[in-house]
C-alpha cells in the first residue's frame, strides 16, 4: 500500500476515522428505523410520513456512502456489519415496537437530535485535535442536514396552535432609507 502524505499522520487520520465510523454506524441505524417506520406507518398521516419518510430515507443513504468515501479517502476501511454497526453506534434499536405514528416521529427526533450532539463534538475533534479541517467541514454540512431534517419531523409533532401576528395593521416598522 501506498504511504498516504496529505499533511495528517496515521494517528491524526486514525482518530478523524473513528469519529466517522461512528457516524457511520448511526447513521446506518437511523437509516434502519427510517425505513422500518415507512413501511410501519399507519393513520390519518400514513401518506405524509411514508412519502416523507421515504425523501428522508433516500438522503441517509447518499450520507452513509459519503461517510464511506471519507473514511476510503483518509486511507480506512468503513465498517460495513451490522455488528460492527450496533457495536459502535449511539442510537439504539427499538425492537419489537411499534409505536404511533407521532411516536414514531419522537424517536426520529430524538435519533437526529443525537447525532447532531455528536457531530458537534466530532467537528471540534477533527478540527482541534485532529486538525483535519476537510472532515469537520464535512461533518458540518452533515449536521446541517440533520438539523433540518429534525425541524421538519419536531414541526410535524410541536401541535400547538399558532398565535396571529399581534401587530395592528396600523403599526409600521420604520424602514431606514425610507
Amino acid at each position: 500500500m501506498t504511504r498516504i502524505n496529505i499533511g495528517l499522520t496515521e494517528e491524526q487520520r486514525s482518530g478523524v476515522m473513528n469519529l466517522l465510523n461512528q457516524n457511520l454506524a448511526d447513521s446506518y441505524v437511523l437509516v434502519v428505523k427510517t425505513k422500518k417506520y415507512h413501511w410501519d406507518v399507519v393513520g390519518p398521516q400514513f401518506r405524509t410520513l411514508h412519502e416523507l419518510w421515504d425523501e428522508q430515507y433516500e438522503e441517509l443513504s447518499e450520507n452513509i456512502d459519503e461517510l464511506a468515501e471519507r473514511i476510503r479517502t483518509l486511507g480506512g476501511y468503513p465498517t460495513g456489519t451490522m455488528e460492527g454497526f450496533l457495536s459502535l453506534a449511539t442510537l439504539k434499536e427499538h425492537s419489537g415496537e411499534i409505536p404511533t405514528a407521532t411516536g414514531m416521529v419522537t424517536q426520529l427526533v430524538e435519533d437526529h437530535e443525537q447525532i447532531i450532539r455528536n457531530l458537534r463534538s466530532h467537528v471540534d475533534r477533527c478540527s482541534e485535535e485532529f486538525h483535519d479541517q476537510v472532515s469537520a467541514d464535512f461533518l458540518t454540512d452533515l449536521m446541517q442536514k440533520h438539523e433540518e431534517t429534525a425541524w421538519m419531523l419536531r414541526s410535524f409533532i410541536e401541535g400547538k396552535a399558532l398565535e396571529p401576528d399581534r401587530q395592528k395593521p396600523t403599526e409600521t416598522r420604520t424602514l431606514v432609507g425610507v
